[in-house]
């Protein structure tokens, strides 16, 4: 089926800014809460909010099999277990009903206004119920400067890393969406030259720029996807920040790898958007050698051009941005990673979460958290009021940006914003 959704020469009869990350050819998806406390799935378009159960109502929905209740829930997954043509379908009528030149909508006064928000009169709520979670650890130059960091520089990357995509599963209770207020954790660390370990608030909080996919009902347990079916069971993407205490991380990490250093806060943007939006944006990703095993062996546009930043903004301060980087950089690539999580017949769900691992590129500039900016601390950044930043401090906010963009258009995510607030005495 056709994407008429991403015609680049289509126009909407909503005002959009040029640098709009919600042009009508992203036509993304999320959850919000309406000006009248009614929890609605909805899109977007400018700095519209858009209620897709009253669309719905209306008929404008008209021919599409879908359930009279579809979008008169409080999370996506049963919107996204209808797969690939669902969303499809829907979206290309999202953006037909939008298009300047059809009257149907445009010209209806009293169901514009049915299904019409300004974006500041809706609440943004979690997408999805996230019944599963699991963070990898793709970058490539990530994992080198962690290497190097804190083992031989020489042999930087672990024995099994080239041949497969490293993850953890993670904690999904504690995922949160883009304006949730941060605690910062409180563990055991073991301070520089001490033998025991001390139990206090972390002192070393940092961030993880990372890119998160959701997947749909892709497969019953005993059962795998392969790296060519991967694709078409993910249903877009978010922007992620996985927060780290790196203090407590360092102490608790060996045997079994991150724990409580993690589970205490992961945050996602709102507005997940669609690989099919996505799709004009697919380029080839880093050369993969050793060659991957058959079941990961993966050819063609397997990555996505994805320009991202990461901003600190003290409190009582202008932002800084302190990273730009971009997606394209992962070198395992999201179908390799669903491929490799179910190779085992492990199952995954409508609304499971996937996070990328930090995204860091080649230059200092385009690393993807404080530990590297800063290399463990050893290199402070300078914020705009005169203060450095070695890692997090109560009262910052933390905010995640990305988009793609061509001559043509330009899809965003929005923002992934946390502010860090003192640890609980």
């Amino acid at each position: 089926m056709k994407i008429t959704a991403n015609n680049p020469n289509r126009k909407s009869w909503i005002k959009v800014g040029k640098n709009s990350d919600f042009p009508i050819q992203n036509i993304p998806f999320g959850v919000f809460l309406t000006r009248d406390d009614i929890t609605t799935i909805g899109s977007r378009i400018g700095d519209y909010a858009i209620d897709l159960a009253a669309l719905h109502q209306l008929g404008y929905f008209e021919g599409i099999p879908l359930t009279d209740d579809m979008f008169m829930q409080d999370t996506l997954n049963d919107f996204i277990s209808d797969g690939r043509t669902t969303w499809r379908l829907v979206r290309n009528r999202i953006a037909d009903l939008f298009d300047e030149e059809n009257p149907k909508l445009r010209d209806n006064q009293e169901h514009r206004e049915a299904v019409l928000f300004f974006m500041d009169e809706v609440e943004m709520l979690l997408p999805v119920d996230i019944g599963d979670y699991t963070d990898f650890y793709s970058s490539r130059e990530h994992a080198t400067n962690v290497g190097t960091m804190f083992r031989d520089p020489e042999n930087a990357l672990l024995p099994n890393w080239l041949h497969l995509p490293v993850g953890y599963h993670g904690r999904s209770s504690s995922i949160v969406v883009s304006g949730t207020r941060i605690r910062r954790p409180k563990g055991q660390t073991l301070p520089a030259g001490a033998e025991t370990p001390v139990f206090g608030p972390s002192k070393l909080l940092d961030f993880e720029l990372e890119m998160g996919f959701i997947t749909t009902d892709a497969n019953s347990l005993g059962k795998s996807v392969s790296v060519e079916e991967a694709r078409d069971q993910i249903f877009g993407l978010v922007l992620l920040n996985d927060w780290s205490a790196r203090d407590i991380q360092k102490w608790e990490y060996v045997p079994l790898g991150p724990f409580l250093a993690k589970n205490f806060a992961t945050s996602i943007s709102p507005w997940i958007v669609t690989l099919d939006a996505l799709e004009p944006f697919r380029v080839e990703g880093p050369a993969q050698d050793p060659e991957p095993l058959p079941y990961l062996k993966e050819e063609g546009k397997t990555a996505y051009d994805i320009k991202l930043e990461a901003s600190i903004q003290p409190k009582n301060s202008e932002e800084v941005v302190v990273s730009r980087t971009n997606f394209k950089y992962m070198y395992w690539s999201i179908s390799q990673q669903l491929a490799h999580q179910t190779v085992n017949g492990c199952n995954v769900r409508s609304g499971d979460l996937y996070g990328s691992g930090t995204i860091s590129g080649k230059e200092p500039d385009s690393y993807g958290s404080m530990l590297e900016l800063t290399w463990k601390g050893t290199k402070p950044l300078k914020m705009k009021d005169g203060t450095e930043r070695k890692f997090i401090e109560d009262g910052d906010t933390v905010i995640l940006r990305g988009h793609c963009e061509n001559e043509q258009v330009r899809i965003g995510f929005g923002t992934c914003v946390g502010k860090v607030k003192k640890a609980k005495k």
